[in-house]
């Protein structure tokens, strides 16, 4: 019987801020794809980080898509991504008719891998879409140098690190483009919603057009191409301005939460926690728990011993390699083995102490049980 409140994996912090922005859109009326919160959420994005142009979208699969449709990506094309991340990376690719090339990523940033990139490039190549996993950033000057001298495009998959630093610059604002996710488990959440980020006015202006079904800007409903309907509501955008305004204190927090799991799990055998590198700076979207290799087996067994103390967690995303419409031939090692071993505990910035402390106490005793038996 679970005696204790539940503990989910993640949550939306939700505070009278973001109530009144959209009351506020709603009474104004604007409450489609225009209104003055989709502009000063765009704005503000873009100032955040570090940008000179943002763009909302519906959500942030089809910020990707619309990046790589913006950017003249097309069937045929490679376009090489990690095979260890959320399936929408490579969905996106597919939906162009490309190829999406999965690599390997590295042991200690979960990372692609930009050894890995290197030798998967051939003359179809035409892009690479680093993703910066958990809140961590990739090793972004490896991966600009291969992309300059290959002439490649870089798409920056930054929907899970919103605010993340590699060395002096925040994610997004490295590659050719970013793209981020406002989904409800996200750092900063419009309920669905993305955006993409760019210093290119050439890109943001053709990614403006083909959001709005490629809508001619002089003569009203003539098309010229075949475009979409990616347009976020004001609605959204008023909850997501109100979500930017407080993100620093929202990444401090879940800095704080990491650090109570790393206290309280100190010295615990079997387990490692996110790495940090020196060069990065994480934002630790989620809380990651990897098992050694000699207890990995034991993974799903955990997580179903701490459902049941009312504890939610969740497993690694699965190699894309292994779907079956991805399957490929290509060997992707750590992929594997750090997905079948690596879970993610509750990671919400509504967590207290006490809450991190209970899940801490709860999981020394069930890896102390399970590992013994």
């Amino acid at each position: 019987m679970i005696k204790n409140k539940f503990l989910p994996v993640s949550e939306p912090s939700i505070t009278k801020k973001e109530i009144a922005y959209v009351t506020d859109a709603v009474k104004s009326g604007w409450v489609s794809s225009l209104g003055r919160y989709i502009n000063e959420f765009e704005e503000g994005f873009a100032k955040y980080i570090g940008t000179k142009y943002a763009l909302t979208t519906c959500n942030g699969t089809v910020a990707l898509h619309l990046a790589m449709a913006s950017l003249k990506l097309k069937a045929g094309d490679e376009i090489i991504v990690p095979d260890l991340t959320f399936i929408a990376t490579a969905n996106a690719v597919t939906y162009l008719g490309a190829k999406a090339v999965m690599v390997d990523v590295q042991e200690n940033t979960w990372c692609i891998d930009p050894v890995a990139v290197k030798k998967a490039i051939t003359s179809k190549t035409k892009a690479i879409v680093p993703v910066h996993l958990y809140g961590h950033p990739a090793q972004m000057d490896a991966i600009l140098e291969i992309a300059k001298k290959y002439g490649l495009f870089v798409i920056e998959d930054a929907a899970e690190s919103h605010g993340a630093f590699y060395k002096s610059q925040k994610v997004g604002a490295i590659g050719d483009c970013g793209v981020f996710s406002f989904y409800g488990n996200k750092i900063i959440t419009t309920g669905e919603g993305g955006m993409i980020t760019t210093n290119s006015v050439e890109l943001y202006e053709r990614a403006k057009f083909l959001r709005d079904h490629a809508m001619s800007s002089t003569k009203r409903y003539w098309h010229t191409e075949v475009g979409f309907n990616y347009r976020i509501t004001n609605l959204q955008a008023a909850m997501g301005l109100a979500q930017l305004e407080r993100i620093d204190s929202l990444i401090e927090k879940k800095r704080k939460v990491f650090s109570w799991y790393k206290q309280f799990l100190k010295g615990v055998s079997g387990i490692s926690l996110n790495e940090q590198q020196p060069w990065g700076q994480s934002v630790y979207w989620m809380m990651c728990v990897v098992l050694d290799r000699k207890v990995g087996h034991f993974r799903e067994k955990i997580m179903k011993r701490l459902k049941e103390q009312g504890i939610d967690s969740r497993p690694f995303f699965y190699p894309i390699t292994q779907m079956e419409m991805y399957a490929s031939k290509r060997s992707n090692p750590i992929s594997y083995d750090i997905s079948y071993r690596g879970f993610n505990l509750p990671s919400s910035t509504c967590l207290s102490q006490n809450d991190v402390k209970r899940v801490c106490r709860e999981l020394k005793q069930i890896l102390c049980e399970v590992c013994s038996s």
